[in-house]
């Protein structure tokens, strides 16, 4: 029963937040991270079945004595299922995801959600998918030590920089450290086996920290890291502006990421290039999987189609919903589609990576357990997302890598729409 009144509560909660952006109607796309991120959070929350057991938060005590701290100064935080049997000594990290903040007036507002501080965080989150202790729900993982790193620094887990007049600190690199430090004290650094993973921005700090990651760990330790829907492109919008390129640029400057950002990339590219993925998966050393819709529904809402690219709302029926788009709309992303496949060419050359990009309408798949690995999930070349990244990671099969054919071709995808 406690189960059940947790999950209803975060559900209750989750809706909360969205009829507060029905309400509100801010036109700002990226100032608020209530907006698609909670949208999406929503529509995922409603899938999920209510006999999902919950695993509890616990905050890093002493983390704020290293100075890393939330966006407010509070504790980070993490929710630890301890694993048993063949998996005691296997660790799976996922890294929360939650759009970004940009600008001090979003940062500051960010402060007062989960998403900036551990006050507003869940006491407990149900572990699903990739995260779920069940075999028949997560056939590969189901037995590992399984970590959610909840996000609350507002940049991908990035930055160690502070804004002494708003009180507000950017720590995103020391709560990586100090998470770090906090999971191979449990165990970690006994692991035989260890998947970095995360979905969105968390997909995107997985990138940044992949090859972090390896270093940690001995190396005896099979290491590897998984991105779920953390290939964010930079992609010219509706309007033929750059809005996520606005919005990184505004990311990297507010919290002072050029020192953070990777030298490799950053010798040759302006410090916003070098926070899209596009410009960083090829360099990466460590065996990553890169796991993305070929049509990523947080970008078609808040980098191709924002309010701020379609102030006349010609777009607003199309990205709340694919079948209602006209055919020069669907074009527009197709063409989106076929920069995704270009960005990713030069990393499938590697026979150590993964590649898993279908033709869905939809944003993280690996949380869901409606994607990663139920009867009707999505399939690509006749592999569910569990299998491919399963073969992937266990070495099971060759050359793991498979790009989807066009919209509309799949007839397996669990899309979004948004009501």
């Amino acid at each position: 029963m406690r189960s059940l009144l947790l999950w209803v509560a975060v559900v209750v909660c989750l809706l909360c937040s969205v009829a507060a952006v029905v309400q509100s109607g801010s036109s700002d796309g990226f100032g608020k991270p209530r907006d698609t991120d909670t949208a999406i959070s929503f529509l995922e929350y409603k899938l999920m079945a209510p006999s999902v057991p919950m695993v509890p938060l616990t905050l890093i005590q002493g983390a704020d004595s290293k100075g890393a701290v939330c966006l407010d100064g509070t504790l980070p935080g993490y929710h630890l299922d301890r694993g048993f049997g063949s998996g005691a000594n296997s660790w799976l990290i996922q890294l929360e995801g939650g759009g970004w903040c940009n600008n001090h007036r979003s940062c500051v507002y960010r402060k007062t959600s989960r998403r900036g501080s551990s006050k507003f965080m869940e006491k407990a989150l149900a572990f699903t998918g990739i995260l779920s202790n069940k075999p028949e729900e997560n056939p590969d993982f189901f037995n590992w030590n399984r970590i959610k790193l909840r996000y609350c620094d507002g940049a991908s887990f990035s930055g160690d920089s502070q804004d002494e007049s708003s009180q507000l600190f950017y720590r995103g690199q020391r709560i990586w450290q100090v998470a770090m430090e906090e999971f191979l004290s449990l165990g970690m650094k006994q692991a035989n086996q260890a998947l970095l993973s995360g979905c969105s921005a968390g997909g995107l700090a997985s990138i940044l920290h992949c090859d972090e990651f390896r270093e940690l760990l001995p190396s005896s330790t099979k290491v590897k890291c998984l991105s779920d829907a953390g290939m964010f492109l930079d992609a010219v919008d509706v309007s033929g502006g750059h809005s996520l390129r606005n919005m990184f640029q505004g990311v990297v400057t507010v919290q002072n990421l050029q020192k953070d950002l990777s030298s490799t990339c950053t010798n040759h590219l302006d410090p916003t290039s070098c926070f899209f993925p596009q410009n960083l998966v090829s360099d990466i050393k460590t065996p990553m999987f890169l796991l993305n819709t070929a049509y990523d529904s947080w970008q078609i809402q808040e980098s191709l189609a924002p309010p701020t690219a379609d102030p006349g709302g010609i777009w607003k029926a199309c990205k709340s919903d694919h079948s209602r788009c006209n055919s020069s709309q669907i074009q527009f992303f197709q063409e989106f589609r076929t920069q995704m496949v270009l960005a990713v060419n030069s990393f499938s050359n590697s026979d150590q990576n993964g590649l898993y990009i279908n033709s869905c309408f939809a944003h993280c798949q690996t949380e869901r357990q409606d994607t990663w690995f139920a009867q009707d999930s999505p399939q690509l070349n006749g592999k569910r997302v569990a299998e491919s990244v399963g073969d992937w990671y266990f070495d099971r099969a060759k050359n793991v890598k498979a790009i989807d054919c066009p919209y509309p071709c799949d007839t397996t995808c669990h899309n979004l729409i948004f009501e």
